[in-house]
């Protein structure tokens, strides 16, 4: 079976850089990756009942506001999203899953509707007994962009 080698770290500008890490089943890497990519496209269809359907039941979203805590509260928070005009969307960049099987990590850019990068989300996944991957956190942060690293004069 193929491994998917995929990690994360966060350098002195608390940017995300990928890196190889530990070794994770592809397969369990894909579902995460579809379920996230999934979890997005509800935001762009405008489908608040299919964001909703990837929520876990203890959910804890964090806002400028305070933690939102459950699926019900996450929903009500997150339905002004929903009506008029998109305004954000995001992408799974970085994707680790524990050798377990049973939590995963997803990061990516968050972007405006001109497609500027605004913002990073950070989802934790768990893996339900259903077998259904479901956010249990999610927490974003302000946008960045890697340090470059220029030599210095001498």
């Amino acid at each position: 079976m193929h491994r998917v080698l995929l990690g994360m770290v966060f350098a002195t500008s608390s940017c995300p850089t990928l890196l190889l890490g530990q070794a994770n089943s592809a397969g369990l890497t894909r579902q995460v990756f579809v379920a996230e990519s999934s979890f997005a496209a509800s935001m762009a269809k405008r489908d608040l009942e299919a964001f909703a359907g990837m929520l876990s039941e203890e959910a804890v979203f964090f806002a400028d506001t305070g933690a939102l805590r459950g699926k019900t509260a996450v929903v009500e928070g997150w339905r002004k999203f929903f009506v008029g005009e998109v305004p954000f969307s995001w992408e799974p960049e970085v994707i680790e899953v524990l050798p377990s099987g049973t939590l995963a990590l997803s990061s990516g850019p968050v972007r405006d509707p001109s497609g500027t990068r605004v913002g990073t989300f950070n989802s934790i996944w768990r893996r339900e007994p259903d077998g259904r991957w479901r956010v249990i956190f999610d927490k974003g942060g302000p946008a960045c962009t890697p340090e470059r690293k220029l030599p210095r004069d001498s």
